[in-house]
């Protein structure tokens, strides 16, 4: 007699739900914690993006970046290398925004939701680097996978070194002032606003003229006008009136700071425009002085506007990638490599920034001639020196070379006091008598 076998009924519903538990359950780890940085990298960076975007009305890089993380989350899901080819890219993303919003905001604005944001997206980049280049290169670390992985992570690190500074420009946080005060230097100033040609609302501390001519005074990146009080002094002390301006973005000015200064020529435009109204202030006796970013953003200002009678720039190197031609001459073929990244750097600035990407240094000195320009080096920094020289061989006869034997960056008032007070001022006084 023929034996019978049994079978059990499952119900499809019942067998579906089991069928994908499994394969949930077949995730390897490394897959798992991938999404999950996944998520938490597009959740991130979006959020960081949208406030940005908000800020500059620029909705359709929202659109555009959501878009990406979505396209990005699904290809990651897919298994083998489409899943690792996705992983890498954004990894390095994640790595670079995470550095910027995270430790990079921390260091010049201390925590917000943004820190918080950074420093998830950092880790979430860091997951998707470590699990990301296994994957693309599969199988035990030995011999020429161990190279192959080594030559990845190597490329995902110069990728990150290049970028960092050009996102980390065009998204610092709003920089607090200092907590020094004018009167601490000896300064009788007030606290005034004025807007700036796109609407931005500028604040600066007013020290009134006593000879009738005044100075824009411009500070550096990552600082404010409380760190240029004693430059300030110096002038004053010799019947100068000072501006000393907070670039947009920074102390008392509102606004998106743009730490390669390219919103410098507006607002120097805007601060100009204040000096001019000034009942103690003779027109034709104004002059800008910048250090180190207020330096750049002196020399691109006296292009574009006559009213600016002389400038004085310490510690002016670059703010496009054509400041760094000189490279290649110095440093041969080392130079002709940097000048390429930095020509990357340069252009994913202008992509991030509403800025308009200004024209060299060189070029600015050329156009701003016969008016003078005095660029103070630094003479323990080199490349201050070559920069310099680079500037000055574009000029029209122009541009003055001080170097301050023994001084850092922008510190030729701190090791040299008398002598950089004398330089300037002699400087000054022959070019507004």
């Amino acid at each position: 007699m023929a034996r019978t076998r049994r079978t059990t009924n499952t119900r499809p519903g019942r067998r579906a739900k089991a069928t994908a538990s499994t394969r949930s359950d077949a995730l390897p780890p490394a897959t798992r914690m991938t999404r999950v940085a996944m998520l938490v990298w597009a959740v991130s960076l979006s959020s960081l993006v949208a406030a940005a975007a908000i800020v500059e009305r620029r909705p359709v890089i929202v659109l555009i970046v959501v878009a990406v993380c979505v396209a990005a989350f699904w290809l990651l899901t897919r298994t083998g290398r489409p899943g690792a080819c996705a992983a890498i890219p954004c990894g390095i993303v994640g790595l670079t925004a995470g550095i910027v919003f995270g430790p990079g905001h921390i260091a010049w604005a201390g925590m917000g939701w943004r820190v918080v944001a950074g420093l998830l997206l950092l880790a979430a980049g860091v997951v998707l680097l470590l699990t990301g280049i296994p994957r693309l290169v599969p199988g035990p670390a030995r011999g020429r996978r161990l190279v192959a992985r080594l030559s990845v992570a190597v490329v995902a690190a110069v990728a990150v070194w290049t970028l960092t500074p050009a996102v980390l420009a065009t998204n610092p946080p709003h920089i607090p002032s200092g907590d020094a005060k004018p009167e601490a230097f000896g300064l009788t100033a007030r606290e005034v606003q004025y807007v700036a040609g796109d609407g931005v609302q500028l604040g600066a501390w007013y020290v009134p003229s006593s000879n009738g001519a005044a100075v824009v005074l411009r500070h550096g990146a990552g600082s404010t006008s409380s760190d240029v009080f004693a430059q300030a002094a110096a002038l004053a002390y010799h019947g100068y009136g000072v501006l000393i301006t907070d670039a947009r973005g920074h102390g008392l000015s509102d606004g998106r700071g743009m730490e390669f200064g390219w919103y410098g020529d507006v607002d120097i435009d805007a601060a100009v425009s204040f000096l001019v109204d000034q009942p103690d202030v003779d027109f034709g006796r104004i002059a800008v002085l910048g250090v180190s970013m207020g330096g750049e953003e002196a020399v691109g200002a006296a292009a574009r506007d006559t009213r600016i009678a002389a400038v004085v720039a310490e510690g002016a190197t670059a703010r496009t990638a054509g400041d760094k031609a000189w490279l290649a001459d110095v440093y041969g073929w080392r130079g002709h490599v940097q000048l390429v990244f930095e020509r990357i750097q340069y252009w994913l600035a202008d992509q991030l920034t509403a800025a308009s990407s200004p024209i060299s240094l060189a070029n600015a000195a050329a156009d701003a001639s016969p008016r003078p320009v005095l660029l103070i080096t630094a003479g323990d920094v080199p490349d201050e020196g070559h920069a310099a020289a680079h500037i000055q061989r574009s000029s029209s006869g122009n541009v003055t070379i001080w170097d301050v034997p023994g001084a850092g960056h922008i510190k030729g008032l701190s090791v040299a006091p008398a002598l950089w007070e004398e330089t300037v001022v002699n400087f000054l006084d022959n070019a507004l008598e």
